[in-house]
């Protein structure tokens, strides 16, 4: 079957998607020196064999991880530590797909489905199909092990934007600054904004399906994580200028 042609917007986002993985010289070293090595390296190996500091070498493997081309399993360590996380080339060679992330025809079909539903049932549902592929998604990049276990909200949210523009919304992770009606300037809001709308046209005709999205961010960062507070801030599909995803960590605003 021939592959169809790319849309502008889809081209775009896919060269995002490459950039935001491979755009550090460093990190293309360190994705070329996995592949020499078929059975991994822990993060520790990498910094040495890339000459750079342990935690650049997590940051980037974890950019790579986030990104779909790294794979984590685990070493078995001598004595009584906790075994080493081992990263490997998700791909045996080298290559970069470029294909679209989606069929046309079935997101055409979702979206019908859903407008046929009570408005609320079809967003719980939407939102529900996004919450468990969010897991999905999260169970692939691998939870950080015990000792990383307490990353930032702030650097789960960058993980989270990755990997999302891998799967088409060319995401990023920043802060919102909000101005209180006395006139003073809130805490800045953290948000995931999205660049580009896999759903495409679907998603404007059928609203609901946004909440596929809102789902998915709550699944990732739910379990990459912890509990999170999400909301939709903004919309194409309603005629914003982008897609913007508010989150609040549950865990900090209940302190």
């Amino acid at each position: 079957m021939a592959q169809r042609a790319l849309k502008p917007a889809e081209f775009a986002n896919l060269v995002n998607a490459v950039t935001s993985a491979f755009g550090d010289p460093t990190r293309r070293d360190i994705y070329l020196l996995l592949h020499e090595y078929p059975n991994g390296l822990t993060a520790s190996e990498v910094a040495s064999h890339a000459g750079v500091h342990a935690n650049v070498a997590r940051h980037h493997l974890e950019k790579l991880t986030s990104g779909g081309y790294l794979d984590i399993t685990k070493r078995a360590s001598v004595g009584a530590g906790r075994p080493a996380k081992v990263f490997t080339a998700s791909e045996t060679s080298l290559r970069l797909e470029f294909e679209v992330g989606h069929d046309d025809i079935l997101i055409t079909l979702l979206g019908k489905a859903l407008s046929r539903l009570d408005p609320d049932e079809a967003a719980e549902m939407a939102e529900e199909v996004g919450l468990e592929f969010g897991r999905k998604m999260a169970s692939g990049i691998h939870r950080a092990d015990a000792d990383e276990s307490h990353r930032s909200f702030r650097s789960a949210l960058h993980i989270v934007a990755d990997a999302l523009s891998a799967h088409g919304f060319a995401a990023r992770a920043e802060r919102h600054h909000t101005d209180s009606p006395s006139g003073s300037t809130d805490e800045p809001q953290l948000q995931i904004v999205a660049g580009h709308c896999p759903f495409g046209d679907v998603a404007i005709e059928h609203p609901v399906v946004c909440a596929v999205d809102r789902g998915m961010v709550k699944g990732l960062l739910g379990s990459l994580y912890g509990e999170t507070q999400v909301a939709l801030g903004s919309s194409v599909a309603r005629g914003d200028a982008a897609c913007i995803t508010d989150v609040v960590d549950s865990a900090a605003t209940s302190l």
